[in-house]
């Protein structure tokens, strides 16, 4: 069986962290875009 222990916080995440850095930039960009639509939207109907 495995011998080696989990030890908490030792697991290299630079991976994880640089994704879910990207999924957040994107994530904000395309709410923001969708903002500037609908107000767009907005004026346009105004």
């Amino acid at each position: 069986m495995a011998e080696d222990k989990h030890t908490h916080g030792k697991m290299d995440i630079v991976e994880q962290e640089k994704t879910f850095a990207s999924f957040m930039s994107l994530t904000v960009k395309t709410v923001v875009a969708i903002i500037v639509i609908l107000i767009l939207l907005a004026l346009v109907n105004g």
